[in-house]
């Protein structure tokens, strides 16, 4: 008899990010086993797994809940209204993999990701919201779990000494990147128009992402260096971007915002660029510094969190806190053909670590572990 498994896929139902594209990629490699029966909860349930590409009706509505705090905030009630009313089903393993498992499932054995703790040291990071949200559900729901997935060791700590998890119920599976498309490419066709040299920076346009500090460290370069190197950054416009749109609209001669690109874009872009740069406050892994190094490109990233545990020795650090710092890394490397070899050379080797194959082999085997834990003691 087939292992029958829920897995919360609601964050496919908006723009794919980083929850997004995890969820996509291991639910991937789940529903090629013969002995697993899978049903996929977007709000309703269903035996498919979506393209990025589907329900694009459904991702207007609720891009557009998103935009309004009142609708946004009942949404989810709503959700867990009609799953308690029309699906009473148990199974046997349910997994979570954004944070939060949903009381209403009912399942023998519940494992759910947590991505990192920025809900909790940088409540300035999030809209009142969410904040407002995990405040809420989160502690009162954790401790349901049988077991935590976190994305390096990093969080794993945080886990520890922020919710006083077992450690031994903390499983740490580091994410992938798709090799197939992240890579690098000899020929390039990209139907953007880009500078001839650029840093690039890529995620969304919020307040973690230090692109703020990041445009104070571009304005400080030498008017030779900016006339060389253009900036370039792509990413969804998140919130609170009011100040960093208005400085890239200030300095649009130096500075050019994309927007989202599709992945395939993205990897063609990495490819084009001259530094790949990544200054953020807090990460609970740092999935673009990967795909920037799979590209063969130089990296530039923080010091801090799980950055250093991803990056190893292939990349150079900084300070996200201390522009002169940041500044002072992007003109020696720019300025260092060698050095950016040396770089791009140690990038490669690193990246061919991560793979969603790995990782999905790391989340199957740790499901099944779990539930024959169940079927021994039983």
């Amino acid at each position: 008899m087939k292992k029958k498994y829920l897995i919360n896929s609601i964050p496919l139902l908006s723009p794919i990010t980083g929850v997004a594209r995890y969820l996509y990629e291991i639910s991937k490699h789940l529903e090629k086993r013969k002995d697993i029966k899978i049903t996929f909860f977007y709000g309703y349930y269903a035996n498919k797994l979506l393209e990025f590409s589907d329900n694009t009706n459904l991702k207007f509505i609720k891009k557009t809940i998103s935009k309004i705090y009142f609708l946004k905030k009942i949404s989810r009630k709503l959700l867990l209204i009609y799953s308690n009313i029309f699906y009473k089903r148990e199974f046997k393993l349910y997994w979570e993999p954004n944070f939060i498992p949903l009381s209403s499932i009912k399942a023998k054995k519940i494992i759910t990701s947590v991505h990192d703790f920025s809900f909790i040291l940088y409540k300035d990071f999030h809209p009142k919201e969410r904040i407002e949200y995990f405040e809420n559900n989160f502690f009162k729901n954790i401790y349901r779990n049988d077991r935590i997935i976190c994305f390096s060791c990093f969080t794993k700590e945080e886990i520890i000494k922020y919710i006083n998890f077992p450690a031994e119920k903390i499983d740490v599976i580091y994410h992938g990147i798709d090799h197939k498309l992240f890579k690098v490419y000899n020929d390039l066709d990209i139907n953007i128009d880009l500078p001839k040299r650029f840093i690039f920076c890529v995620g969304s346009i919020e307040p973690r992402k230090n692109l703020l500090g990041l445009l104070k460290v571009y304005n400080l370069l030498d008017k030779d260096m900016k006339e060389k190197y253009k900036l370039v950054l792509a990413g969804f416009k998140g919130w609170e971007n009011k100040e960093i749109m208005q400085l890239i609209k200030q300095n649009e001669d130096f500075i050019k915002y994309l927007g989202y690109i599709s992945d395939e874009e993205l990897a063609k872009v990495y490819n084009l660029a001259s530094l790949f740069i990544y200054p953020s406050f807090y990460e609970g892994f740092g999935l673009p510094i990967v795909e920037a190094m799979a590209c063969g490109t130089p990296v530039i990233t923080s010091n801090v969190s799980s950055l250093p545990e991803v990056g190893g020795d292939a990349v150079i650090y900084v300070n996200p806190n201390d522009i002169n710092d940041i500044k002072e890394k992007i003109q020696i490397v720019l300025n260092n053909e060698g050095l950016q070899k040396q770089m791009i050379q140690k990038g490669l080797k690193r990246a061919k670590e991560f793979t969603w194959e790995k990782s999905a082999k790391k989340h199957i085997e740790l499901f099944q572990k779990v539930i024959n834990e169940d079927s021994n003691s039983s």
